[in-house]
């Protein structure tokens, strides 16, 4: 969609991590949706992101100009009807107001990041976050996990790290030591 042409590399990375997904979806038994719906919802927030090619301030302004009418309609409701008691306390009320702070700087970063970086860079990075989870999951929940979840989030893995290579190498330049030895 972006004209952004995947090298081979990229290719045997998808198709692993097709495997992994195709492994857990078998695993689970039925298709997971909602994993699905997420995917697909944050993966096409980013192509629009990258398709308005507009800075990071100016994309977060169109987010927050969509939002802020079902907010303000919201919020007018809950008033009418005597319900929209935020704290009883002003710590509560400024911890409310810095949640606001902490939504919209991490937005900020990643709209600048969005445009700045190829798609499929941004879409390697999407991983930290569910790979943490899974770690804090099993070392630190003692959650368990079945053999499949092992072998399809190996697939995956195998993937991100031929991917990364491939990104990585194609940031050097090819006389770059390095480079070569990877």
């Amino acid at each position: 969609m972006l004209r952004e042409k995947l090298r081979s590399a990229q290719w045997i990375a998808v198709a692993l991590a097709a495997a992994g997904v195709v492994i857990l979806t078998l695993g689970y038994g039925s298709l997971p949706w909602i994993a699905l719906v997420l995917a697909i919802s944050w993966g096409s927030y980013s192509l629009i992101k990258k398709s308005l090619n507009l800075g990071a301030l100016e994309t977060l302004s169109l987010e927050t100009l969509f939002a802020f009418l079902p907010n303000l309609v919201f919020l007018l409701i809950i008033e009418s009807n005597g319900s929209a008691e935020f704290g009883s306390t002003w710590s509560i009320s400024i911890l409310l107001f810095g949640a606001g702070a902490a939504t919209v700087i991490p937005l900020l970063l990643f709209n600048g990041s969005t445009t700045r970086l190829p798609l499929s860079t941004v879409g390697l990075l999407q991983y930290i976050t569910p790979t943490i989870m899974f770690f804090i999951g099993i070392y630190i929940n003692n959650e368990d996990i079945s053999t499949t979840k092992v072998i399809g989030f190996a697939f995956i893995w195998i993937a991100l790290a031929v991917l990364s290579r491939d990104l990585y190498r194609s940031s050097r330049p090819l006389d770059d030591g390095i480079a070569k030895a990877l």
